[in-house]
């Protein structure tokens, strides 16, 4: 057996299921890209988009995600 494998496998069967829950959501829940901390600048000739909450909130999940790994 290669080691290791058995946890790769739990990971990304969980990534599947929280993919699948969040289609089945569909609208109900918030979009990505339009969390409070997203910072949307319009004026006439332009358009400045700073996405602060949705980087803070993928960056948790990531940084969640690999500690789970390498534990």
């Amino acid at each position: 057996m290669i080691p290791g494998i058995g946890k790769a496998l739990i990971i990304v069967g969980l990534l599947l299921a929280a993919f699948g829950l969040y289609l089945n959501l569909g609208g109900k829940l918030p979009p990505l890209g339009k969390l409070p901390g997203d910072i949307h600048i319009q004026r006439d000739n332009l358009s400045l988009y700073f996405p602060f909450g949705t980087c803070l909130l993928i960056s948790l999940g990531l940084s969640l995600l690999f500690w789970l790994i390498r534990k």
